[in-house]
């Protein structure tokens, strides 16, 4: 995992939590399979420890990793999870809505770029 957009406004330890997240969701990563340890992560993205460190803690309080002391992380998919990224997705759509209006976009234009049905 070495795509880390240093353009990207966000903390890169946002960016390596949401794309293990992604992989996680998606499957890619299935349940109980070991993570790469901090170390290794850190040294192949040539980044400090401490970056994957807290992005590997916020993915272990959302609940989609777990740590076995001695043994190293390994993804967990919560029996929730396909809710708790609903909820997230809605909330982050809600946010970029809210900023493309202050640009004057309205409610319509809005609308009118979903997909399928045109009418509100």
């Amino acid at each position: 995992m070495s795509d880390i957009d240093y353009r990207d406004p966000r903390p890169i330890y946002e960016q390596i939590r949401d794309k293990y997240l992604r992989l996680i969701l998606s499957g890619a990563i299935e349940k109980d399979e070991k993570m790469p340890s901090v170390r290794e992560l850190a040294t192949s993205m040539a980044i400090n420890p401490n970056t994957i460190q807290r992005a590997y803690r916020e993915l272990e309080n959302m609940g989609f990793i777990y740590t076995i002391p001695g043994r190293g992380s390994f993804a967990s998919k919560p029996e929730k999870a396909d809710d708790m990224q609903l909820k997230k997705l809605l909330a982050d759509f809600d946010r970029l809505c809210e900023k493309l209006m202050l640009f004057g976009i309205t409610r319509q234009e809005l609308c009118d770029r979903l997909p399928g049905k045109k009418e509100v």
